[in-house]
Order: structure tokens, then sequence, then C-alpha cells
């Protein structure tokens, strides 16, 4: 069992999920259950797998979750894109996420390659 708080692409994926959060208080209240509720999911999905996976039994379970991981990161890459052009998320925060979205993604598809390894 590994101690997932001790990786790093673990602690972006929480930052990410963190600043999510944020970024999503101000979208109208009738995206609650709609967009603002996808985001938030798919973003807290990211670094709740990696964490499940690190307390499975070996490097092919965590290689699972992982994978699943990088998954709710492709869905979640849409869903800011749709939030931007409905104009909910500003571009420049729109820049940072995504931004940060995809080195999170670079970072797990790294990770899923060493386990596999």
């Amino acid at each position: 069992m590994q101690n997932f708080r001790e990786l790093i692409v673990w602690q972006k994926a929480h930052s990410l999920a963190l600043a999510l959060y944020k970024a999503t208080e101000g979208f109208p209240k009738s995206e609650l259950y709609g967009l603002t509720s996808q985001i938030r999911r798919a973003g807290a999905s990211i670094p709740a797998n990696i964490a499940e996976g690190c307390g499975r039994g070996g490097r092919p379970e965590l290689a699972q979750f992982v994978q699943i991981s990088v998954g709710s990161a492709s869905e979640l890459e849409y869903h800011l894109l749709l939030a931007r052009d409905l104009q909910f998320l500003a571009g420049d925060l729109y820049e940072e996420l995504d931004k940060d979205l995809n080195t999170v993604k670079r970072m797990m598809i790294a990770f899923l390659k060493r386990l596999r390894d």
C-alpha cells in the first residue's frame, strides 16, 4: 500500500480539485445540478481514484485506478471547454485551469507507464 499524499501527481490533482470548486462558485444557480456538479465531480474523481488505487493490493490495481483518473480528466477537459463557451468561465481562468489539468494528465500518463513497466 502506498501513501497517496506523498505522490506529487495526487498533490497536483488535489490542488486542481480545490481550484475547480472555487472556480464554479460563481456559476449560475440553474447549473448547480448540471455543469457545476459535473465539473466538481470529475475534478474530485481524479485525486480520489489515485487515492483509492493506492489503497489496493498492488501495482496492477493502482494502474487501473490511475487509468480511471485519466478518463475523468478527459471528461473534465470537455466540461471546462463547455463552461468557457457558455461564458461561465472567463478566458484567463479557463486557460489556467486547462493548463493545470493538462499538467496533471501528463503526470498521470507518465505514472501509468511506470506502473506498467
